[in-house]
């Protein structure tokens, strides 16, 4: 019996080393791989950008590229802040979704029971058509009159007073087309049922809730540690041009890392911050009047990847640009944070995440 245990522990033993070796030899030949995706794109002179792969929640690769600081030759660290744009919506949405699990409102309210003197030019237009690009409210972010603003720093009433004038680009629900007027108006109506800013409801409600202490509403003046700063790239890099964070505000001005980010996907994989019926909501693949799809939930894109589906949502705003694609099925996460807008993350994230889906 003394030899047969002893020859157990041996084949298990074996079998231990066996998996590890397999595990390390795995892990070693996909980060080479994403490695070299990433190396050939952000050299070690130039702005950068940090990327995170995690696989049922945890990080299975982490790594920061190029420089965060042009002037101070500070290179790019993996716990650096960044401005993510658009994925700010992903907050936004889930913020409107909390509301409605309090009763506070529903999907299919009117934007005039929140804002009554907003001119719908006798169209009815939703909480919900906001949420998917499909009001037809004209986006500020395509006006040329935009730049007449772009430095002031305006109430979110004000924003809305800029364009809410403007010609519908269509009736609501007949088609979509990315907007950030829409997400704005979201921004607005969080802060007049809540009574607080949008940036200490996120705050309070999402922030410190999952413990995402690097992340915040974007500012200008205030010292961010590990801040990386934005650039252009003309004929040579140059600092990124000011606008006023108000602008894009419930619609783009948070900021994070890619920790936190991770936190925020996992927080929403695991319905902590909704109920799962609720937080099914914001990935259901939503349709026009006429039945056509729009590969838009509440906040994210509904895409597919090797077909595999995957939720995915993108950001750029002055000096920087982000992606994350989150995987359901294999649940697998990734996301690039950059800081030139001269280098989008979007095409390498997808591509790694094809790359971790096939190991």
């Amino acid at each position: 019996m003394k030899s047969i245990s002893t020859f157990t522990h041996f084949l298990l033993a074996s079998a231990f080393f066996c998996l590890q070796f397999h595990q390390q030899v795995y892990s070693q030949s996909l980060e080479s791989k994403i490695d070299s995706l990433l190396e050939s794109t952000f050299s070690p002179e130039g702005p950068g950008a940090v990327f995170l792969v995690a696989k049922a929640g945890k990080p299975i690769y982490k790594k920061a590229f190029g420089q965060a600081n042009l002037e101070l030759n500070v290179p790019m660290n993996t716990d650096n802040v960044f401005e993510i744009g658009s994925m700010t919506k992903q907050f936004t949405a889930v913020a409107i979704l909390m509301l409605m699990e309090q009763e506070m409102l529903q999907l299919d309210d009117e934007i005039t029971k929140f804002i009554p003197d907003y001119p719908t030019h006798g169209k009815t237009i939703t909480v919900h058509h906001l949420l998917t690009h499909t009001s037809g409210i004209k986006s500020f972010t395509s006006m040329k009159s935009l730049r007449t603003i772009e430095k002031q720093d305006l109430t979110p009433m004000e924003l809305i007073d800029f364009f809410k004038n403007e010609p519908m680009d269509f009736d609501p629900g007949e088609e979509y087309k990315y907007n950030n007027s829409g997400y704005v108006i979201l921004g607005n109506i969080i802060e007049i049922l809540s009574g607080d800013s949008y940036a200490d409801f996120i705050e309070k409600n999402i922030f410190q809730k999952l413990e995402m202490n690097s992340s915040q509403y974007a500012s200008h003046s205030q010292v961010i540690p590990n801040r990386a700063y934005g650039y252009h790239q003309k004929d040579e890099y140059v600092n990124r041009n000011y606008i006023s964070l108000s602008l894009p505000y419930s619609s783009g001005s948070l900021m994070s890392t890619v920790e936190d980010m991770l936190k925020w996907n996992e927080a929403i994989k695991n319905n902590i911050l909704l109920k799962p019926e609720t937080m099914v909501t914001a990935f259901e693949n939503y349709s026009l009047n006429n039945g056509e799809k729009i590969d838009y939930g509440y906040g994210w894109n509904i895409s597919s990847l090797s077909e595999s589906l995957s939720y995915e949502h993108g950001g750029s705003i002055f000096g920087f640009k982000s992606m994350g694609v989150y995987l359901p099925k294999e649940d697998i996460y990734v996301i690039g944070l950059s800081n030139c807008d001269c280098n989008s993350p979007t095409v390498l994230t997808r591509d790694i995440a094809i790359l971790t889906m096939e190991k």
